[in-house]
């Protein structure tokens, strides 16, 4: 396994880090990882572009989910072994080819493709938050990492409503050249302001990806975050990767646009990010994942109780995005303290399982839609909410305000 290459008193005689380096930090997450969502909206623009109906056209998104959890697994990690500052730049040139290329598909076998290397290479939002980590002091990281988590969170649901109403406006091609473009300004950005990173591990990039199933099998505090945050995780491949097909239909008669702007509804959610990590900080992480949990199941029932209502349908996007983010900034400050040398590593984890979860649960939430309804999708997410729920109440606990994990 990979060891560490730094002094594990990393944070004696450190500085806060700069309320302008942060909003770098977080815009970037949010630019990198918006590229995955685009297409979520813009569902009912693709079938119609290449003739195809609903449950082929949600493979893209599930594709893209797919993809974005391959690069969690296998590029995300590449942070702890060479710097973090190169790795976002080389990502960002071959995202801005690739979002190039899904602007340009000439058909549907095309975009799936493309979209798979484009959810890949969506992993750059999430390798802003071990640097965030990286340069925050451990009294301040849990709020640091809350800051760039809402960044990141607003660029996925913010992801949509951008998709939907540019989707109504232009077409659905034209969110991806606007894309490639954001990309690219977030490159010379980082490339211009954020210091450089030095690796955190050595080895070889092998040594490297087995390492990642000792770290599983080290720490059982880890493989509970993994569980849990996917559970967490599919309630919001369910959800989104529906709810356009759902708007569309009778008695709604929504279009793109509309379903774009239940992003905002879910941005607000977001928001909350940082007092998480501040309660994370002063009372421990387990009741914020508790809570959040408990926040899903609700939204769902919610929703469940009174479908086709506008008001239950924001009213739900803004408790499960809440939810979903809660359990999220908690878990990340858990796996990023686990071991400092292996963080890009252990967030990669983190967000693969996510990653996973959210693509099973596209697929889940398209097979529950096509034969149930609404009713099925909705059924779904409280499922996966509650179980969520009953694995944060059972061992092992999350320590606080200690370096030991159980194992």
């Amino acid at each position: 396994m990979p060891g560490p290459s730094h002094s594990t008193h990393e944070d004696e005689g450190r500085r806060s880090i700069p309320p302008a380096l942060v909003w770098l930090l977080a815009i970037g997450a949010g630019v990198g990882v918006a590229n995955v969502y685009y297409i979520q909206p813009v569902v009912p623009l693709v079938r119609e572009t290449f003739g195809i109906g609903s449950e082929p056209a949600s493979l893209v998104p599930a594709v893209s989910q797919a993809g974005y959890a391959l690069g969690m697994l296998l590029l995300a990690p590449l942070g702890d072994l060479i710097d973090r500052k190169r790795l976002v730049l080389a990502k960002s040139i071959l995202l801005v080819l690739l979002l190039s290329a899904t602007a340009l598909a000439p058909d549907f076998s095309v975009l799936l493709a493309v979209s798979l290397a484009v959810g890949l290479l969506g992993s750059l939002g999430q390798d802003f938050v071990p640097m965030a980590a990286q340069l925050a002091t451990a009294e301040e990281r849990g709020r640091t990492i809350g800051l760039v988590t809402t960044g990141l969170l607003c660029g996925i649901l913010l992801s949509r409503t951008l998709g939907g109403v540019v989707g109504d406006l232009f077409g659905w091609r034209a969110i991806y050249a606007l894309a490639a473009t954001m990309v690219a300004l977030v490159g010379v950005a980082v490339w211009r302001w954020l210091p450089l990173q030095p690796a955190t591990a050595n080895g070889s990039y092998g040594a490297l990806l087995l390492s990642l199933a000792t770290l599983v099998g080290r720490y059982a505090v880890l493989r509970k975050a993994l569980l849990t945050q996917g559970l967490l995780a599919a309630t919001l491949g369910a959800f989104w990767s529906t709810l356009a097909l759902m708007l569309a239909e009778p008695p709604l008669h929504l279009g793109a646009g509309a379903a774009g702007t239940f992003g905002l509804a879910g941005a607000a959610g977001a928001f909350g990010a940082p007092l998480f990590g501040r309660l994370a900080d002063a009372r421990g992480p387990a009741i914020a994942i508790r809570l959040g949990c408990l926040l899903v199941a609700l939204a769902f029932v919610l929703m469940l109780a009174s479908p086709h209502s506008i008001a239950a349908l924001i009213a739900g996007a803004v408790l499960f995005d809440l939810g979903v983010m809660a359990a999220l900034v908690s878990h990340q400050t858990i796996v990023t303290t686990i071991d400092p040398a292996a963080r890009s590593r252990l967030n990669g984890l983190l967000m693969t399982a996510a990653m996973i979860g959210m693509a099973i649960g596209a697929l889940a939430g398209g097979w529950a839609w096509s034969r149930y309804g609404w009713a099925g999708v909705c059924f779904t997410g409280a499922a996966c909410g509650l179980v969520a729920l009953l694995r944060s109440l059972f061992p092992p606990s999350i320590p606080f305000a200690s370096k030991e994990y159980a194992r």
